[in-house]
């Protein structure tokens, strides 16, 4: 501030704005040497790095194999089956896509605890325990795609298949099998949909370093505490995975079309 003085009159003040810094560079040099630091750490595979990789493979994979052997076999009941308020359900499948993570976390939660009806079991803040909320969390996008291709490959096959004598089981059965190759699309999709979620194995698992850390909320938490470079190294491995998912899911679909047509 510049105050200038005229006699025995008051002083006339004259504000100047203070001169702006320059934007310093060092928040991007360490952005950048975080980033090499990261890479460093992918390519000499860390031992921390690859532990809370190979955890959140084994409970992604444990999870999407609970869910397809619920799921699947439940999508293509409901796509065969005829009963009272199939129209309701299939309505409820298809909003239960949208279903909220924490909230899946939440209840999950509140039947592991100590107070819930299954706290005799101690899950809580172990991998089953997220194992579980990931297998709830991917069940209806499961359920769903599956209905939705065996209802229409049912639409086509139905007569053929009652023309043989096939019960509803037996020509569920079989149309898993015909759509195998989409089915493994579907699976994928569902591998790629519980390895990145974050909010329900946050509140189940507890984040525990060792035992319940998985990539995502490990990514939440080193960030939040200025761990770039491992934060960043996990985002690598992360978006590696789904890239690879879908490079893997659209290969499969070429190739059973270029085979079966």
């Amino acid at each position: 501030m510049l105050c200038i003085s005229r006699g025995t009159t008051a002083g006339m003040c004259l504000h100047s704005p203070l001169p702006r810094p320059r934007r310093c560079t060092s928040e991007v040099n360490t952005i950048a040497l975080a980033f090499s630091e990261a890479l460093s750490m992918v390519a000499r595979l860390d031992p921390k790095l690859i532990e809370i990789v190979l955890l959140s493979l084994g409970v992604s994979l444990s999870s999407v194999t609970v869910g397809c052997a619920l799921a699947l076999p439940a999508g293509a009941a409901i796509a065969v089956g005829s009963f009272p308020g199939k129209r309701a359900l299939i309505t409820t499948l298809n909003a239960l896509l949208g279903l909220p993570a924490v909230v899946v976390g939440l209840a999950i939660y509140l039947l592991l605890s100590r107070a819930g009806p299954l706290g005799a079991f101690g899950l809580l803040f172990t991998p089953p325990a997220m194992v579980i909320a990931q297998a709830v969390l991917i069940f209806p996008l499961l359920a769903a795609l599956t209905r939705q291709v065996v209802a229409d490959a049912w639409g086509e096959s139905r007569e053929q298949l009652l023309s043989l004598g096939a019960t509803p089981r037996v020509s569920a059965l079989a149309l898993l099998f015909d759509l195998r190759f989409t089915l493994v699309t579907i699976v994928l999709a569902g591998f790629g949909r519980a390895i990145s979620e974050v909010g329900a194995v946050m509140i189940v698992g507890g984040n525990i370093d060792g035992v319940t850390r998985v990539m995502t909320t490990a990514i939440a938490l080193e960030t939040s505490k200025g761990d770039l470079p491992l934060a960043m190294g996990l985002g690598i491995v992360l978006l590696s995975i789904v890239l690879v998912l879908n490079t893997a899911a659209s290969w499969i679909k070429d190739a059973a079309i270029r085979r079966y047509g």
